[in-house]
């Protein structure tokens, strides 16, 4: 069957951007892609090394003390209700999960996937695999008759930092039952709330206390560094966890043991988030005080780890305006139209070069 074609990878478009920031004297300081950059925690090493010796197959779902290792993080962190670890199913980082679900879900031709006004890519990307037609949540009045199979939220949200209340949450949790639609939450940027406190799917406050037509998706990269790893879970409605289980295991979608153990470790210690929360705060506070002097206005960014700014010109002249001082962001038309006059700036590059940013943009 014949799908929509899927758009060019956005990535390769800020190449030569790219390659004029790196021409700097100073060398580029790379504030676009936004993948971690400090060490993995010691623990979290520390348990991959000690089950490396892994001869047999892991499985899809994982052991079940992993599970509910991740059940009470949910529980501990976030205030999460009503969960078992047979509602949880580790996943190969979020962004696999992300693209596959609407395909795994069985949602095709003639059915709505709904993403986020200013959204990740992946998220249209997994409509467009599946044949689904992908409408912005800004564009809802438009749908007429088509069924809506799956709704993305995404707080604090990418590339905004935009953080939802649990009222809106709740409000959008109610509306996609009401359709019979699966309401997925991207909750991979919980951890970092920084103007407001973000707010779970799980938490009952949004959904009432019923897990029913919901999901949370999760991924340690950030919270823990551990990018590398593709270490993530979803958690929520236990008839579609059990539904993409079935699916996962026929497929061979199964995360590594050694990284199950170290997801294991990494979620039952807070320290390390917390000191990796005081870098990033440090980290946002000295770009935010540069990019505003230098004529930016920041528009949301109560969360997540970007600052959402803008020049009021066109996104991409923002970017080569940057891209001639060293510093690389990303144009806000890769996250769709309401990006246009917007860039991206990823506060995860190393404290020295953060500071050099900054100095350049006096």
């Amino acid at each position: 069957m014949a799908r929509e074609p899927l758009p060019d990878f956005p990535w390769d478009r800020l190449i030569p951007d790219k390659e004029r920031a790196a021409a700097h004297p100073g060398g580029i300081v790379d504030l676009s892609v936004g993948t971690p950059i400090d060490p993995t925690p010691r623990v979290v090493q520390e348990a991959l090394a000690k089950a490396a010796d892994s001869p047999g197959y892991p499985t899809v779902w994982g052991p079940t003390d992993l599970r509910q290792v991740v059940v009470d993080y949910l529980a501990r962190r976030f205030g999460a209700q009503g969960l078992t670890p047979e509602a949880i199913l580790p996943t190969i980082g979020a962004k696999e999960f992300v693209a596959w679900l609407p395909t795994q879900l069985g949602v095709g031709k003639g059915d709505v996937v709904v993403i986020p006004e200013a959204a990740y890519p992946t998220y249209a990307v997994g409509g467009l695999i599946a044949g689904a037609t992908v409408v912005p949540s800004d564009a809802l009045t438009a749908l007429g008759p088509a069924p809506v199979k799956v709704v993305w939220l995404n707080s604090p949200g990418n590339p905004t930092g935009r953080i939802l209340p649990a009222d809106h949450l709740a409000k959008v949790v109610a509306w996609g039952r009401e359709r019979g639609a699966l309401v997925v939450s991207d909750e991979c940027y919980l951890e970092f709330g920084w103007d407001a406190e973000p707010v779970s799917i799980l938490h009952p406050d949004v959904n009432g206390g019923s897990l029913d037509g919901i999901l949370a998706v999760h991924s340690l990269s950030k919270r823990s560094n551990l990018a590398g790893y593709r270490a993530g879970f979803v958690a929520g409605d236990l008839s579609v966890v059990k539904s993409l289980l079935e699916l996962r295991r026929h497929a061979g979608m199964m995360v590594g043991r050694p990284v199950q153990e170290a997801m294991r470790a990494a979620l039952s210690d807070d320290h390390h988030v917390d000191e990796q929360r005081e870098r990033y705060a440090r980290r946002r506070a000295t770009l935010r005080q540069a990019f505003e002097a230098a004529g930016f206005a920041i528009d949301h960014s109560e969360g997540s780890l970007y600052l959402w700014a803008t020049r009021g010109e066109p996104c991409w002249e923002t970017v080569r305006w940057c891209s001639e001082r060293g510093i690389l962001v990303t144009p806000g038309d890769f996250y769709g139209t309401a990006g246009i006059q917007h860039v991206r700036v990823a506060f995860t590059a190393t404290d020295e070069r953060v500071s050099a940013a900054a100095e350049r943009l006096k």
